[in-house]
């Protein structure tokens, strides 16, 4: 009898600490969302136009809270870029996008940055400028 009833207590705490662990673990499938990154905002293109034709120009766009790693944005596609400060970019326009007549949306886009907490969770979501219109003549 005695035995049995040890058994039984031994199995009780036994239970009872593997509910505890499992428990106290902090084991949680619930990440934290990413936040709102900073906006860019765009508040001026030089130069704005570009005559049909022209060779390939420097197109720097002015604004502010451009991130390092921050990406213009030529009628959506994504460009190389290149920072300046937190108030400037710059990119490279080849020839062939400006060879004909017409419109172009230009924005800038601070990537989202990945979370670092526990379970990936954190982080910023991606944050796209107001676009400003270059025009090619």
């Amino acid at each position: 009898m005695k035995t049995s009833q040890t058994l039984q207590v031994v199995q009780a705490a036994v239970l009872v600490t593997l509910t505890a662990l499992s428990l106290a673990c902090g084991y949680s499938s619930k990440a934290t969302p990413p936040a709102a990154g900073a906006v860019p905002n765009i508040a001026a293109l030089s130069p704005s136009s570009m005559a049909a034709g022209s060779p390939s120009f420097t197109l720097t766009v002015n604004g502010t809270n451009f991130n390092s790693n921050a990406m213009v944005n030529w009628n959506g596609a994504a460009q190389s870029t290149t920072f300046v400060s937190a108030n400037q970019v710059t990119m490279m326009v080849p020839a062939a996008a400006v060879a004909s007549s017409g419109t172009v949306a230009v924005t800038v886009t601070n990537p989202a940055v990945p979370g670092t907490g526990p379970y990936g969770g954190g982080g910023t979501v991606a944050e796209t400028s107001n676009s400003m219109t270059f025009t090619i003549k």
